[in-house]
């Protein structure tokens, strides 16, 4: 798979003694390597610690009162050595509220207030085992899954919970091509188990393969069959099928362009009860140039007899708009057209490698010549030092004839070690 998060983890009944921990700069990382035998699996294993303090608030013109949630996600995980192909990972999560919670996070009935999905809760996040052998690597268990930029196959690590597959995968590589197929058994959603939507009972299929040796990119191939059991859900069903090429190019030692194109095509799959068959198109171009980066994108979630392409295993968040407005495609599609610029702070001083970067979208329908709306999001992000970095953001969705507006803001502190 692309990416498994493995610099996560905690459990405790206490997380806030955790984060004392961590502000005093505890760690008791070792590196994992070569073990000759059982007890050197473990003690030349790799334990990480990282805590994540968030406060997010949200104004949502639909509720009288406002949504403050404040947050701390505790990771602890261990990976251990490598014996003769095999080795293993073990990773708890808790995410406990500080403060009284004027939030509405699905399971604690304040649906009075606007909806931040950060439950609390305790729980084994990731345990799988590992097997290579060449260019070939299973795994089995439960664990995070990230597919190419998590449009359609992610984690949702922006959330405090994150969401984790029970899979058996298999992923080859062989000079410019790799190849991943995971059969998917059980989805552990962001809402947690005491949510009825805590979990998808699937028997989904993913098929993902690249190919690198292009002269400006990567060509990617894709297929993921989502079979859905939960009676809620049987609309999610869905046969997705589709191509995806990414790349930079340098045009001289100041500028730099990058750029990336999909196509995908849905149709409904086993027992969902729509019959359709939509679209999905994306193109994106940016411009690097002396610490700025300015980009256009355009994609489109196309609707076909009144359903809308959906990517419910996506890590939403990272599209269309971080108030979080359309996690759900409208039943007349969505069309987003977006523009951007950031720029990084170069040089060695205090403020070297600040992220500064704004976006704006453009909301519309595919079908119906529908106005939903425009958003303004804001980001500052800093690395503090090796151990901690922090991150001030902000969105405006400003409704048309969709939803309500919609005034988010979150501060992040991260410690890893």
């Amino acid at each position: 798979m692309q990416r498994v998060m493995h610099s996560k983890g905690s459990v405790c009944s206490s997380p806030v003694i955790y984060s004392v921990i961590a502000a005093m700069s505890w760690s008791t990382t070792v590196s994992a390597e070569e073990a000759a035998n059982i007890e050197e699996l473990f003690s030349k294993g790799k334990l990480a610690l990282e805590s994540r303090y968030r406060l997010e608030t949200v104004d949502q013109d639909n509720f009288a009162l406002n949504a403050a949630a404040s947050t701390l996600r505790t990771r602890l995980n261990f990976t251990t050595a490598t014996m003769n192909g095999f080795s293993g990972f073990l990773e708890f999560t808790n995410t406990t509220s500080i403060g009284s919670q004027k939030f509405n996070s699905t399971t604690n009935g304040n649906t009075n207030r606007p909806v931040v999905a950060d439950p609390e809760l305790t729980e084994l996040n990731q345990a799988y085992l590992s097997y290579k052998v060449g260019g070939l690597t299973l795994k089995g268990g439960r664990r995070a899954i990230n597919l190419d930029d998590q449009r359609f196959i992610g984690s949702v690590d922006f959330r405090q919970n994150d969401q984790t597959y029970d899979s058996i995968t298999a992923e080859y590589k062989s000079g410019n091509v790799k190849a991943t197929y995971g059969y998917v058994a059980n989805i552990k959603r962001i809402f947690g188990r005491d949510n009825p939507a805590g979990e998808f009972d699937t028997n989904t299929h993913i098929f993902n393969a690249s190919y690198t040796g292009l002269p400006f990119g990567t060509l990617t191939g894709f297929a993921y069959l989502l079979d859905i059991n939960n009676p809620g859900a049987l609309g999610l069903s869905t046969s997705t099928v589709g191509v995806r090429f990414n790349g930079k190019s340098k045009v001289s030692d100041s500028l730099s362009l990058g750029y990336s194109a999909s196509y995908a095509s849905q149709s409904d799959y086993k027992d969902n009860p729509n019959n359709y068959r939509a679209d999905y198109l994306q193109g994106q171009l940016t411009a690097s140039s002396n610490g700025f980066t300015a980009g256009v994108q355009y994609e489109l979630l196309g609707s076909d007899n009144g359903v809308g392409f959906s990517t419910p295993l996506a890590t939403l968040h990272k599209f269309n708009g971080w108030a979080d407005r359309f996690l759900a495609t409208p039943g007349t599609g969505l069309s987003d057209v977006s523009a951007s610029l950031a720029y990084k702070v170069p040089g060695n001083g205090p403020l070297a490698g600040m992220l500064l970067k704004t976006i704006y979208h453009d909301f519309n329908s595919d079908v119906g010549d529908i106005d939903y709306g425009t958003e303004w999001d804001f980001l500052v992000t800093k690395k503090i030092n090796s151990y901690l970095s922090g991150s001030v953001k902000a969105a405006f969705f400003n409704a048309d004839s969709f939803v309500n507006d919609s005034t988010r803001f979150w501060f992040t502190l991260t410690a890893k070690f």
